[in-house]
């Protein structure tokens, strides 16, 4: 490597989400990023499973434009996202020698005015990439790589839809958030059937966004103001059970924006036990919290000088992996370990070394029930709960249903701790690939 950026072209995603300086591939492996050279831009990748992480630059012949994107493929080659005379044009980079070699794989037209075409997260696998282009009216999902003649329309939502999580490590399942009618709910959209059906509405009036999600243990991030109308909440699900969505107090800190970037993997039906990888940004700058279920605070950590803001992934054995570049390192990973165990006193930990704000502590957990989640606040009925993509639930409306209205189920009872040593009881999501979509949305 022989420039770096300390500072990414855009650090601002969609609907005003902090975005990430870096894309990391589903398992791990590479990141790709815009990096600097005095007032220009180029493609750089960043292979993260060796020995000692290192940077191979990717320049065109030309600089590249601060809003062009980039992604790693799970063969270490770079998928890139150009604007080119109106058209989105996508190309494959990758080293050759002293030079770059660069792939074609065609371009897409958006002749609808306001169209906005940017890439979906990467898929699991390495193997596909795909784009989401957002009309007025509708938004249309694009395989803009590993296709066999260039990019590929896939399927058709209607609404503006934003955001993008992949459920299954098929990368078949696609999560959006679809704005509709004034309100914005969680769609599933299947890539091979080109079917719609919806996924999260917790009341007819919130706003419900899905963040994040692990195929492994069906753990699910979720912002929604079901709980403060008008005000985002964070909360967590396990895809497929009938218990509600709930909001932990301590996920909520002043003055601070509270955005999860990135889930333990391999936790298979332990939710609760799943680490998350928080982003914190308030008035002391930004700096990394991890959180668990089954933990009433969240663990305030310093971030590393130079941390790619929102870039990270988590092993299957708890560690934290943070891309970070300076002067004297321009390419580095710092491993966080998040400690395991819950805290008895319900309070959030305050990193000495980070002096960082608290965040408002919950009720301590009761030591004879310790695998049992927190309850949140009150969401509305019991709507709240999470249904696998297409099932029908004991009262979901039949084929005649209005389009779009919320999949209702029936809280399951509560969980109860019997005498002698405690025994950890979870929901197990239904696979996705036993989950017939029905009930499509279509309009």
């Amino acid at each position: 490597m022989t420039a770096c950026a300390i500072e990414p072209p855009s650090t601002e995603g969609a609907d005003g989400v902090p975005g990430a300086g870096c894309v990391i591939t589903a398992d791990g492996a590479y990141a790709a990023r815009l990096a600097r050279d005095g007032d220009s831009w180029f493609p750089e990748r960043w292979t993260l499973d060796g020995p000692e992480p290192y940077a191979v630059p990717l320049p065109g012949n030309q600089p590249e434009e601060p809003g062009t994107e980039v992604q790693p493929m799970g063969d270490g080659r770079v998928l890139i996202h150009r604007l080119v005379a109106g058209r989105h044009a996508f190309a494959l980079l990758y080293p050759t020698g002293p030079g770059t070699g660069e792939l074609p794989l065609g371009a897409v037209e958006c002749p609808e005015p306001g169209t906005r075409l940017f890439l979906l997260p990467p898929a699991p696998g390495g193997v596909r990439a795909y784009a989401l282009a957002v009309g007025p009216r509708s938004s249309v999902v694009w395989l803009v790589a590993g296709g066999a003649f260039g990019p590929e329309r896939l399927a058709e939502v209607p609404g503006r839809c934003s955001g993008g999580v992949w459920l299954d490590r098929a990368g078949r399942m696609l999560a959006l958030d679809r704005e509709l009618g004034g309100r914005t709910k969680t769609v599933v959209v299947d890539l091979e059937r080109a079917e719609v059906s919806p996924l999260l509405q917790i009341a007819d009036g919130s706003d419900d966004r899905l963040l994040l999600a692990d195929p492994d243990s069906g753990l699910l991030l979720i912002s929604s103001d079901a709980p403060c109308p008008g005000q985002e909440r964070l909360g967590w699900g396990v895809l497929g059970s009938t218990l509600p969505v709930r909001f932990p107090e301590c996920l909520r800190v002043r003055e601070c924006t509270v955005t999860p970037f990135a889930i333990q993997p391999g936790q298979a039906l332990m939710p609760e036990n799943c680490a998350v990888g928080l982003r914190i940004d308030g008035t002391f700058g930004t700096w990394v919290g991890t959180w668990r279920p089954a933990e009433r605070r969240v663990r305030h950590l310093p971030a590393p000088e130079g941390w790619l803001a929102g870039a990270g992934v988590w092993t299957r054995d708890g560690v934290l992996r943070l891309p970070y570049t300076t002067e004297t390192t321009p390419c580095g990973v710092s491993d966080l370990t998040a400690p395991e165990g819950p805290a008895r006193d319900g309070g959030s930990e305050r990193a000495s070394e980070a002096g960082r704000p608290a965040a408002e502590a919950g009720p301590p957990v009761p030591e004879a029930r310790p695998s049992v989640p927190e309850a949140g606040p009150p969401v509305p009925e019991a709507g709240a709960s999470v249904p696998e993509p297409g099932a029908r639930g004991p009262e979901s409306r039949g084929p005649g249903a209005e389009a779009g209205a919320p999949t209702r189920a029936e809280p399951g009872p509560p969980v109860r701790a019997e005498p002698g040593p405690p025994v950890r009881v979870v929901t197990r999501p239904v696979p996705l690939q036993q989950a017939p979509l029905g009930r499509l949305v279509t309009n």
